[in-house]
């Protein structure tokens, strides 16, 4: 028995002791996927957060998605295995800025996506995900939208729903903007075939070049339905284990060298069973923010449902 598999048995042994369950996003490495019992976007996460019967949860993501977890599920305990792991872009966005966009714009909404931290989500109107976004910002009656933090997804919604006004922050994912129109270029030399999966957080000239834009579940899901054999994907490589799982006569390639989120990977069996054993990585936020930011998220699956 290797050392993998003595650990995804003591994991699950964990899992029944403990009365916990374990939510994997598709950008940790596989072999953690592969122990999770819920894996997806963090849109599916959130919705599963809200509605797991186990009282601990443990969350196989960075840090913002723990704590959209905490949000949803205020009395369970929820678990990071890699406390460390974080999105730098969930803080690329200022509470100043946003007090100076009401103040400018009274009606506004402030359009939250969800990776963003727990202060911003409290001192926004409604949470968003990739998944969502424009059902979300088209259903809210305001004309003027605040997206934060991330750029490109706010501009690539704008021009879905030209009837509304959005005000742009400058946050960003860097796996996501450093694929370029020259890279993908070079991608579709090698692989003259293939179909182009990009996700809105890539730059629009990137998003312009492609045969389908959507989510991470978005574009498994595209991948699954599509006759073609073949698929450049813009996006972190993490998803090419449910992309070979789910497609194992299909092909997956990379638009360049690296599309790896360093945090995502930190994530390992290791820290999910020390997690589980020890609970010393809760995820603990204060009460104001907890009751302030729960909103927005609840907001969030209220609309999206609709």
């Amino acid at each position: 028995m290797d050392s993998k598999t003595e650990k995804s048995q003591k994991i699950e042994k964990l899992k029944q002791d403990k009365n916990s369950v374990i939510l994997a996003h598709y950008y940790v490495p596989a072999e953690v996927q592969a122990v999770a019992d819920y894996v997806g976007d963090s849109y599916y996460l959130a919705e599963v957060a809200a509605r797991v019967e186990q009282q601990t949860i443990c969350f196989c993501g960075v840090r913002f998605m723990g704590e959209s977890a905490k949000l949803l599920s205020p009395n369970k305990r929820v678990l990071l295995p890699a406390k460390d792991a974080d999105c730098p872009m969930a803080h690329m966005a200022a509470v100043e800025r946003i007090q100076e966009v009401r103040r400018q714009y009274p009606d506004v909404a402030v359009v939250c996506y969800v990776n963003s931290d727990a202060e911003l989500k409290a001192h926004s109107d409604v949470c968003v995900t990739s998944s969502n976004a424009e059902k979300i910002v088209d259903a809210l009656p305001n004309r003027h939208i605040y997206f934060i933090p991330d750029e490109h997804l706010g501009r690539y919604i704008a021009g879905r729903l030209p009837q509304k006004h959005f005000i742009f922050n400058d946050g960003f994912c860097h796996v996501h903007t450093e694929i370029t129109p020259k890279e993908l270029a070079k991608a579709r030399a090698a692989h003259p075939g293939a179909l182009v999966l990009a996700h809105p957080e890539c730059s629009r000239q990137v998003t312009g070049l492609a045969d389908y834009v959507g989510s991470t579940a978005g574009i498994i899901a595209y991948a699954a339905q599509s006759k073609a054999e073949e698929f450049i994907v813009c996006t972190e490589t993490g998803v090419f284990y449910q992309l070979q799982q789910e497609n194992p006569g299909k092909h997956f390639y990379p638009a360049m060298e690296r599309q790896i989120c360093p945090n995502m990977k930190k994530i390992t069996l290791d820290q999910v069973i020390r997690a589980l054993e020890t609970g010393e990585t809760e995820v603990e936020l204060p009460a104001d923010w907890m009751e302030r930011a729960h909103a927005p998220l609840r907001r969030m699956l209220e609309l999206a449902g609709r």
